[in-house]
């Protein structure tokens, strides 16, 4: 059979490169659970950090009209 110097260029060699998430299924699926991991985690922690600066303050020294009490006293 007779080779031409046309065939070398029809098709191009590929290399295999485990690196290229495009290739590797595994690498690729890793990649992709770490990130959805951490993402969740970074959002969880940062609600309860936010929860935790907008706790309740408590203030006892409201002052509150006799009027408006559970035994409301009246003048």
């Amino acid at each position: 059979m007779e080779h031409t110097n046309q065939d070398q260029y029809n098709e191009p060699e590929l290399l295999e490169n485990n690196l290229d998430i495009r290739t590797s299924k595994t690498s690729t699926s890793r990649l992709f659970f770490l990130l959805g991991f951490f993402g969740y985690f970074v959002f969880c922690w940062a609600g309860c950090y936010s929860l935790f600066q907008h706790k309740f303050k408590d203030n006892s020294d409201v002052k509150v009209p006799g009027n408006t009490l559970y035994d409301p006293k009246y003048k």
